[in-house]
């Protein structure tokens, strides 16, 4: 029995391979539409989600399964006062693979040791997100053809952002990769990350202004500057609109660059953007299905990849 923790948990061969299957299946849904007969997905979500947790869902039910699970931490036993190691050896009573988001730090990692059945971090606080990170990867070289050789931007919320912590450490098993990291001097990435960097010797930029760079990047990776994050509403109001992405800006990339977000966009992308044919969050979403159907067929060794 395997879980995914962390995006580190798969080698990178088989990273290349789950997403080989992603592909398989986007190329012909029907042959997989019966993989998971008979088989539950859990859905653990002590923290609010919507594109993680119906992804999950949508992924699961399109592979015949079922699911079964609670949206909040209040619609759970959790409200009483359950610790996760408990709600978790219950649900695996009831389930052949659980997929948890949890607020805190490490709490995936606990769900593991008790758990009977694979486990899935769909995200714990502000550390780690590898499904995300598994639909990043897919996105990047389904729309630029490689994962190698490329100059990305990440921009916003650096401190808290899960996701872009999971991403740079999973690109950090490619070859030529240069990273621009776009954030006030609050919210620049964690000490360990810089670190991971400078150990594994990719080159790598700190700036504060993204008209600066926006020209150099093959990728712009977006984030929101997050409000549960916080346990200071000043410094929130204060940070949350450092950096919006507008046509302007735009203006300044190259034609063939695309930009991610992983989503809920608050304002720092445009409305505006989202006509521009370089906008590819929505297809991410899209991507981020076909992603988790992989690793769910993968984990319950339903398909081997």
């Amino acid at each position: 029995m395997r879980h995914l923790i962390e995006p580190m948990d798969l080698s990178s061969q088989e990273t290349d391979e789950l997403l080989d299957l992603a592909g398989a299946i986007m190329e012909d849904p029907a042959k997989y539409a019966h993989k998971c007969d008979g088989k539950k997905l859990a859905t653990l979500f002590f923290e609010p989600s919507t594109r993680t947790r119906l992804s999950f869902e949508a992924a699961m039910l399109e592979l015949g399964g079922s699911v079964l699970g609670f949206s909040s931490a209040s619609s759970s036993s959790a409200a009483k006062g359950e610790s996760v190691s408990d709600t978790v050896r219950t649900v695996s009573c009831y389930a052949d693979i659980i997929a948890m988001r949890h607020p805190k730090e490490g709490a995936a990692k606990v769900a593991s040791l008790k758990s009977g059945v694979p486990i899935i971090n769909a995200g714990d606080g502000g550390h780690q997100h590898p499904t995300q990170t598994l639909t990043d990867l897919l996105t990047i070289r389904s729309l630029k053809g490689t994962l190698d050789n490329l100059t990305i931007g990440l921009c916003g919320d650096l401190m808290f952002g899960r996701t872009v912590h999971s991403l740079i450490r999973a690109l950090l098993r490619r070859t030529n990769i240069r990273f621009v990291l776009i954030s006030p001097n609050e919210l620049r990435v964690p000490d360990y990350i810089r670190e991971e960097l400078k150990t594994n010797r990719f080159e790598f930029a700190e700036v504060d202004r993204l008209e600066k760079v926006i020209g150099e990047l093959d990728i712009l990776y977006m984030t929101r500057v997050q409000r549960e994050r916080f346990f200071n509403e000043e410094d929130y109001v204060r940070l949350r609109d450092s950096y919006i992405l507008d046509k302007a800006k735009m203006d300044l990339a190259k034609p063939d660059m695309i930009v991610l977000h992983p989503l809920p966009r608050v304002n720092e992308i445009a409305v505006e953007v989202d006509d521009d044919p370089r906008a590819c969050y929505f297809k991410q979403v899209l991507y981020g299905k076909f992603v988790r159907e992989a690793l769910i067929l993968n984990l319950l060794g339903v398909e081997s990849c």
